[in-house]
């Protein structure tokens, strides 16, 4: 097998694995602990609110760009040097991060950390599938994937604790050490693999890249900022959604016919990569997705401080790692994919409706609790059979490109989310709103007796009636803005969870009953 020499065993797999783990943690972690941060850097830093953004939209924009091109560079440098290159330019960027005196250094350094950053998720996955035999490969994604499950619960709680404890630099500070060890590492124990030969510099596809650079930038900018920009009302995100048609259109075509592609799209006539792909876009989705709205409903609702947010997350995540050595070992065993998948669907769904229906301005800690432990559970039986689905079926230099196409496709699955979930809620707050006051009537006796009932309270404390009055209407007018934000969460849970189910049955029919053990036979050949 071309990459069996890769396989390592012992103490040198158990570094190998822990060097990819945290370095996939990292790039992870640094998505979502700049959050927290934001609005004490733009303080510092004398940005508006629109410039401070840009601190996370350039990161992404960078990860997504340079995702799709890890394969490709790592044939072209060695995957060891390339590995250990990013992390480097990740390790060097955070520190002139926190160093940055200006807003527009800061957007600059992580732009270009962001293309460190890219790598590490998706090489990081492909050394640990080489580094194992075929018959520990489900075990090796589990590992793997717990990193990724983990990294976005940890950002928030981290970055809050820093914020509140230190000072925003150190978001940063702290990649450093782990930086440098990594580094050294990779440099130690990480070996390449021995590929086609490298394309020279003028057989180079650059216009492939620039095409990629244009279509995957315009997209991730116009996930990021269109609600911003109020989605199809600018020009600008017009433009850029008429440029990114194109650029992907040729973008595909130049892959199909120049001889050396920067991305082989033909890999995705596997079907498993095909599926397992489209399947991490619906993952990226709900697991981004619910992880970017309870921190929120939390802090704009129940007025929770960042890390008590981040905190309540911390039981999902714990659940998903019991979870995932025993899917592992079902895997083994050869429990069928589908069966695994439409489970943790199913479940993914139950806890969805649980949250729509225990979701009140008064929820407590304690009702969120075993919901957050049913979507870890749900999040363990789906992240896993979907990552090595992807993967079960690649062999040599392809596991490489699929882990990047995969990897790429559940990034966006996020942005999308993200981007759906926030339109919607605001819009759809509006229309709650709207109706909601549509049956407030000024003659109402119930209205008028509770608006009277609020004004005799502030009197009660000295206010004079004018101004008592006044207050009443305002705090009747905040609990209307407050029910019509609870029932727009409640609507984004609802819609969350059909997704799920109404993938169900497709999985059901186009995911194929295998066992693990004959797809991990064809696997590296």
């Amino acid at each position: 097998m071309q990459e069996e020499s890769l396989v390592v065993y012992g103490s040198k797999r158990v570094i190998i694995t822990f060097t990819a783990v945290v370095c996939a943690l990292l790039q992870i972690i640094d998505t979502t602990i700049v959050n927290i941060a934001l609005p004490t850097m733009q303080g510092s830093l004398g940005a508006s609110l629109t410039e401070i953004t840009w601190v996370i939209t350039a990161y992404a924009i960078a990860n997504v760009i340079v995702m799709p091109m890890t394969s490709w560079l790592s044939q072209q440098f060695g995957r060891r040097n390339y590995f250990a290159a990013s992390i480097m330019i990740f390790t060097f960027t955070s520190w002139a991060c926190g160093n940055a005196t200006s807003i527009e250094e800061l957007i600059i350094f992580r732009f270009i950390q962001g293309i460190g950053g890219g790598a590490l998720l998706v090489t990081a996955q492909t050394i640990i599938t080489e580094s194992y035999p075929i018959e520990k490969r489900a075990m090796a994604q589990t590992i793997y994937v717990l990193g990724v499950i983990v990294g976005p619960t940890l950002g928030p709680p981290l970055g809050g604790y820093i914020v509140d404890n230190y000072s925003w630099p150190y978001i940063f500070y702290i990649n450093i050490p782990v930086g440098v060890l990594a580094t050294l590492l990779t440099l130690q124990f990480v070996k390449s693999p021995k590929f086609a030969e490298k394309v020279s510099a003028r057989n180079v596809d650059w216009l492939g890249i620039a095409l990629l650079i244009i279509s995957v930038g315009s997209l991730q900018f116009i996930l990021e900022k269109g609600q911003e920009e109020d989605w199809f009302n600018s020009t600008l995100i017009i433009l850029l959604s008429v440029v990114c048609f194109f650029a992907f259109y040729f973008f595909i075509w130049r892959q199909l016919v120049y001889k050396h592609p920067v991305v082989e799209l033909r890999v995705f006539k596997n079907r498993n990569l095909s599926i397992g792909s489209i399947l991490s876009f619906v993952l990226g989705f709900g697991l981004f997705g619910s992880t970017f709205i309870i921190p929120l409903y939390t802090q704009t609702i129940m007025g929770w401080t960042a890390l008590q947010a981040g905190m309540l997350m911390i039981p999902s995540t714990i659940f998903t790692a019991i979870m995932m050595p025993f899917v592992g070992k079902m895997m083994e065993r050869g429990v069928p994919f589908r069966l695994l998948i439409t489970s943790g669907m199913i479940i993914f769904f139950i806890y969805s409706m649980m949250a729509y229906k225990v979701l009140t301005p008064n929820t407590g800690s304690d009702a969120f609790f075993w919901i957050l432990v049913i979507r870890g559970v749900g999040l363990g039986l789906l992240s896993i059979p979907i990552t090595t689905l992807a993967l079960s079926t690649l062999r040599g230099q392809e596991i490489g490109q699929g882990a990047a196409l995969s990897g790429m496709l559940r990034q966006l699955g996020g942005s999308f989310g993200v981007a759906i979930i926030s339109t919607y809620l605001i819009r759809d707050n509006q229309l709650h709103r709207s109706d909601l006051v549509s049956k407030l009537s000024v003659t109402d006796p119930n209205v008028q007796q509770h608006i009277e009932a609020l004004s005799k309270g502030f009197q009660s404390k000295g206010t004079p009636w004018d101004i008592a009055h006044k207050m009443a209407l305002q705090l009747q007018d905040r609990l209307v803005d407050i029910q019509a934000t609870v029932l727009s969460y409640m609507d984004v849970f609802l819609w969350i969870g059909v997704m799920f189910l109404v993938c169900v049955p497709f999985v059901l029919i186009l995911v194929k009953k295998s066992k693990r053990k004959v797809d991990l036979a064809h696997v590296g050949e």
